[in-house]
């Protein structure tokens, strides 16, 4: 009964992330990279290879050129195992003629290369969070359950039900009812946990509390077969689910542990940061379950009369006679004299820059004032430039540079010139 070997998993590229743009005006969102040396899509693929899963699709469709690369030149499996990472992306074919119309779609029109290995379980994740997860213990839970259909769910507080799919749950943890982003105060009242229910949880019987789906599912093979060749529904939270539940046995596996959904600018920003505090909620650091991404060969990071507090620096950055502080560094960073970052995302480059130009070169310049700023790939920032949006705005958007939430982000391969003010 704990044989995980036939489990198959579908990991979901995402849409066109228009909450992350400019981050994804050149890739798609699992592509985006993260803490410095990783892509997000490294998160889920990590967690289903430790679980001991490793036969994976990865369903893509916008800007995907990238994140195929990232994928083939990382996941890369002996001749003596079966593993694989395959790339199912949109495609025209007989069948369909469409491109993806959502997460249920996307596993519809690839449902016969999922289902090919004759799988015992299917498990469907999301290419865009960040968590560390036990997912052979989600599948057991499944198994020990006799469900049809199991949720990965997270405890959360009723000011942020607008923002998920809630569900309300028997003793046994089956769900009842499922609501998505429910905003009428009562309809929220209705889906807190009991007081039994808290105390099974080891919570306090006066906290309010509600459990929000991740997005993160195991189904029956057979189970999802019928629910997407019977119906045409194309999304799984609020389609799929409502629709299950009436028919089928829907249980919920409760997550505790840290997990951030990666929707937005502001949360990418604050996600990055937490990472350089000294007991991250993502611990990047473990030595049973490291996070596996493309390995590049640089030397360590080099750094020259620095001051330098509670940041990431990634091999093969240079930093000279400059002041970092909250901040991650990535691989390739050339940071030049006299410049300050702070609470900063520098995503570094993709390659060295050899020989002298006339033009700007790689990196950031001498005397810069970086703060509360994401600077993509490949950015030349000139000398004497200040980055830091003094003036407070929320919103903006131009050809050079994005202000999201009061963060500035500066696109990959932008270049900007001297003495720039933003």
């Amino acid at each position: 009964m704990k044989n995980i070997d036939r489990v198959v998993t579908a990991v979901l590229g995402g849409g066109q992330g228009t909450r992350l743009w400019p981050l994804t005006k050149h890739r798609a969102k699992p592509a985006v990279p993260l803490g410095g040396k990783f892509r997000l899509i490294d998160i889920p693929l990590s967690n289903s290879l430790h679980a001991g899963i490793d036969k994976i699709y990865l369903l893509t469709q916008f800007n995907s050129a990238s994140l195929h690369r990232h994928v083939a030149w990382t996941y890369r499996f002996d001749v003596f195992r079966n593993g694989f990472v395959n790339i199912l992306a949109a495609q025209q074919t007989i069948e369909s003629r469409e491109w993806y119309q959502g997460t249920a779609d996307a596993v519809r029109q690839n449902l016969q290369r999922i289902l090919f290995t004759d799988p015992s379980e299917v498990l469907i994740l999301a290419g865009d969070q960040l968590y560390l997860m036990d997912l052979a213990e989600f599948v057991f839970l499944h198994r020990d359950s006799g469900a049809d259909i199991t949720i990965a769910v997270t405890p959360v507080t009723p000011d942020k039900a607008a923002s998920f799919g809630i569900m309300q749950v028997d003793s046994d943890w089956r769900i009842t009812s499922f609501v998505e982003k429910p905003t009428d105060p009562k309809v929220v009242t209705e889906l807190l946990l009991t007081e039994t229910q808290l105390r099974r949880l080891g919570f306090p019987e006066n906290r309010e509390t509600l459990l929000a789906s991740m997005g993160m599912y195991v189904f029956k093979p057979d189970v999802l077969t019928k629910v997407l060749t019977e119906t045409t529904f194309t999304d799984f939270g609020k389609e799929v689910i409502p629709f299950a539940i009436e028919r089928y046995k829907v249980y919920v596996y409760i997550y505790t542990g840290y997990w951030e959904d990666i929707g937005t600018i502001k949360s990418f920003h604050k996600a990055n940061l937490e990472l350089t505090v000294p007991l991250p909620p993502l611990n990047l650091y473990s030595s049973t379950k490291p996070i596996y991404t493309h390995p590049r060969f640089l030397p360590g990071a080099k750094i020259n009369r620095c001051e330098v507090i509670q940041s990431i620096l990634c091999e093969g950055s240079i930093l000279t006679c400059s002041s970092v502080k909250n901040s991650i560094i990535g691989i390739r960073t050339m940071i030049r004299e006299g410049t300050e970052i702070e609470n900063s995302v520098v995503m570094g480059a993709t390659f060295y820059e050899h020989g002298v130009t006339d033009d700007i070169p790689l990196g950031i310049g001498k005397n810069c004032v970086i703060k509360n700023s994401i600077i993509d790939l490949d950015v030349r920032i000139g000398n004497d430039v200040t980055i830091t949006n003094a003036k407070g705005i929320e919103f903006y958007e131009s050809e050079t540079y994005s202000i999201r939430s009061g963060i500035v982000v500066i696109p990959k391969g932008v270049t900007i010139p001297d003495g720039t003010v933003i």
